[in-house]
């Protein structure tokens, strides 16, 4: 039996990273709210007491840079002051222009037809491990810390602070995940707490209620805050910036990645509309039993509403050939990115939900690319 070891990590909205991603997805909401048919690419860096917001916007809309900052700092819990850093208390510097004349006219290809915004390599991916088909590392490690937030945000203990990372070990035989190896969680907290409590709760209040009960592992193998003490963090400590935790956001390091990051980007650019849509291919193939792992690749070129490549592979699991399988997959799936935009509602603002805790294997009724609506179709060619 051939045995390994995989790790995944995850951070949570608290970590720099995160806010700045979250800050980008909020203001492209709020563009989509009043504009659908907004242009945006914003990024966002968060250092100390200072943000800076960068980009391109070309939108009839006027949006609020301020207020839709501060509802993000308070959402996520840098409401207190404490460090010095909260909500009320930062400098705002803004660099944004309008979208480039060259790219405005080579992807406005027609009424009917968008083509992609950009040139790049987009890659979705599924697998026979959780019911979410997603692997098991990522899924558990993002797990963990939207577990962690939920008692964060109880307020039964005041010294947990919003940033969090999180990562995963899991033992596979023969393919399978059989065991968790080590789990290791790192969480802000005040000053004044024994780091026996903090073990204490987050054994029993998060990784027991986290981890599924058909999946073992030790207490021993679980590692809370390894640097012992973790009281500066957030923006205070780090520089936090829009598209920094690509692998945190897709499938933890278990698939390729084509590079591109998605937050502060409208679905124009195939980034990200392009890696919904191979997600969304992924999943409905394994869902529908033709493979037990997937991963799709899509490419685009700038201006081009249809992918100039798409490649499957079942990874030796599959009960059809993948060539076979190419040949109708523009039958079943509407690879432009028009059709993509309409068939998830991409031009709506549902974006900042994706800025944490993963884009793909959530059920948020917003997150149409994770629906198996394709199922039946795609049964059909196994009969």
């Amino acid at each position: 039996m051939k045995e390994f070891e995989f790790t995944s990590e995850s951070v949570s909205e608290g970590h720099p990273d995160k806010v700045a991603d979250q800050i980008s997805d909020a203001i492209l909401d709020a563009y989509l709210e009043k504009d659908s048919d907004s242009k945006v690419a914003i990024e966002t860096m968060i250092a100390k007491n200072l943000i800076v917001l960068a980009g391109e916007i070309s939108s009839s809309a006027e949006v609020d840079y301020r207020g839709t900052i501060n509802n993000v700092l308070n959402c996520v819990g840098y409401t207190n002051g404490y460090n010095g850093f909260n909500s009320e208390n930062y400098e705002l510097i803004t660099s944004i222009t309008k979208q480039s004349e060259d790219i405005a006219e080579s992807i406005n290809v027609d009424e009917e037809k968008l083509g992609a915004g950009d040139q790049g390599i987009m890659f979705g991916y599924a697998v026979k491990e959780t019911n979410s088909l997603m692997p098991l590392p990522i899924s558990i490690a993002h797990n963990l810390l939207i577990k962690l937030a939920e008692v964060r945000k109880s307020g039964r203990y005041d010294f947990l602070l919003p940033d969090a990372k999180s990562q995963v070990t899991v033992k596979y035989i023969d393919g399978k995940p059989v065991s968790i190896s080590k789990i290791i969680i790192s969480t802000q907290h005040t000053e004044f707490v024994h780091r026996k409590k903090l073990r204490e709760i987050l054994l029993d209040e998060v990784i027991t209620d986290t981890v599924p009960s058909d999946l073992t592992y030790s207490p021993d193998d679980c590692v809370i805050n390894p640097s012992e003490r973790f009281v500066n963090g957030g923006p205070l400590a780090d520089v936090g910036l829009t598209g920094r935790k690509i692998i945190v956001d897709t499938y933890g390091g278990s698939c390729p990645h084509g590079g591109g990051a998605f937050s502060g980007k409208d679905a124009s650019k195939v980034d990200r509309s392009g890696a919904y849509m191979a997600r969304y291919i992924a999943k409905n193939i394994v869902a529908a039993g033709i493979s037990e792992k997937c991963t799709v690749q899509l490419a685009y070129v700038i201006g081009k509403p249809e992918p100039i490549s798409v490649f499957l592979d079942f990874h030796g699991t599959g009960k059809i050939n993948e060539e076979n399988l190419l040949r109708i997959i523009p039958e079943i799936f509407d690879l432009t990115p028009n059709g993509i935009i309409k068939q998830f509602g991409l031009y709506k603002p549902i974006f900042r939900k994706t800025a944490a805790y993963g884009h793909f294997g959530r059920n948020e009724n917003e997150f149409l690319w994770e629906r198996t609506d394709k199922v039946e179709a795609l049964s059909n060619l196994l009969k």
